[in-house]
């Protein structure tokens, strides 16, 4: 049924990311890198792309370039085929002088240039989380339930349930209420200890979701989960579908079932990296069936002059003249020198590490020269003096200076 529907995507990816800082000092967050050679917006657009969804606007906001250049170089669709496009949209400002003040405010900014593919359903995504998710099976859903709004959702545990918009449906799904963020959460009715929290990802009747953000611009309102959905939920179909009921194929046995995680903070990104590591991890980044693009990075192999390497992942383009590496994650184009310790740190691309670096649990953005001797989380106190550090302990190096050269003009950067 769904090949047969004209099915639009409007991923927001304008998020500030203030929470994630330093590393959003120059970057929107879906432009954040994560894992081995992903940047977080990789995951929505393999998951509509997968989805054989591929007509997506992507509207951005702050500090949008980074991400602009990602897309541009990683996401670019059959050209043969004008109905097929990843399209980055700035804010176009036709009726405000205004950036974007909310997410419905951001697909409203964007309503002409929505209407004019006459779609069927709209897919409203945030590109701000990691997970895998076949869309079909949520429209599926929606079809089925004749809905006019499907919120996709999932359990959360009570104790951080406030971060989310809180849903209470029904057991066919119907959505009697919803509440965004609030400070005492309501927990789900089979479950005390979890609450049923929105995933910000959405399918509308086209009709329904142009009525109600015209209407909503009309009442002043801003965002989704804060004002266009409480008011809808009165009116119209809203249904709740169950994230962990939808099925990834290629998936283990031993990952964690239906795997999502908002890394909005620095401890939840730090975690998040550790997730893909292990013989089991909980989240497999090897997936055939399923894979998740980003950039077509032509560099070669790492290489390895003497190394002690346990439980880590090394991108290409890598030179590790003697190190001892364990559970971290380091990029493409990192130069290794003699002697450096890794543990529990994640360093970004086209970072220099020099002889007898020690480095425990700390992330290292990219463009970084690491100068020889330098140790760093092994004194929270005195690192607190030089880098942001969370108060569980991770320190954070803001991103270098960029440059097309490291190890001393020895090596150049492949784009």
């Amino acid at each position: 049924m769904m090949n047969r529907l004209n099915i639009l995507a409007v991923v927001l990816a304008g998020g500030e990311g203030s929470r994630l800082y330093p590393l959003t000092e120059h970057r929107s967050k879906p432009s954040v890198p994560f894992g081995g050679r992903y940047r977080i917006v990789d995951f929505v657009l393999s998951n509509l792309i997968n989805s054989k969804i591929f007509t997506i606007y992507l509207l951005v906001q702050y500090k949008s370039q980074s991400l602009i250049e990602h897309v541009r170089r990683s996401w670019v669709l059959a050209p043969i085929f004008p109905e097929q496009f990843i399209t980055v949209v700035p804010p176009q400002m036709r009726e405000d002088p205004e950036w974007t003040q909310g997410t419905a405010d951001a697909v409203y900014q964007n309503l002409r240039l929505i209407e004019k593919h006459a779609p069927d359903l709209i897919a409203v995504f945030s590109a701000d989380h990691l997970y895998r998710m076949d869309v079909r099976q949520m429209v599926d859903f929606h079809l089925r339930s004749g809905a006019d709004v499907t919120v996709a959702a999932l359990p959360v545990p009570i104790a951080q349930a406030s971060a989310f918009g809180i849903i209470d449906a029904d057991a066919d799904g119907v959505i009697h209420n919803f509440r965004e963020k609030p400070v005492n959460p309501v927990p789900m009715a089979n479950d005390p200890a979890r609450a049923f929290a929105s995933m910000g990802n959405y399918i509308f009747n086209a009709d329904v979701l142009s009525k109600a953000l015209k209407e909503g611009k009309r009442l002043g309102e801003k965002d989704f989960g804060k004002d266009m959905l409480p008011r809808l939920i009165k009116t119209k179909r809203v249904f709740a579908y169950d994230f962990g009921e939808n099925e990834v194929p290629g998936i283990r046995d031993y990952e964690e079932p239906g795997y999502w995680r908002d890394v909005g903070t620095i401890d939840a990104f730090f975690q998040a990296h550790q997730d893909l590591l292990g013989v089991e991890p909980k989240f497999d980044m090897f997936n055939p069936k399923w894979r998740i693009g980003s950039s077509n990075y032509q560099g070669p192999s790492p290489r390895f002059f003497r190394a002690e390497i346990e439980n880590s992942m090394i991108s290409s383009g890598g030179l590790i003249k003697g190190a001892r590496i364990r559970n971290s994650i380091v990029r493409s184009e990192v130069l290794l020198e003699e002697d450096v310790e890794l543990d529990e740190c994640i360093v970004m691309d086209y970072s220099v590490l020099r002889k007898g670096v020690r480095l425990r649990r700390v992330i290292v953005d990219r463009y970084n020269v690491i100068e020889a001797g330098d140790c760093i989380g092994y004194d929270i106190e005195a690192d607190r003096r030089r880098f942001y550090v969370t108060d569980s302990g991770i320190v954070v190096i803001s991103r270098g200076e960029g440059s097309d050269s490291r190890a001393g003009g020895g090596m150049f950067r492949y784009l």
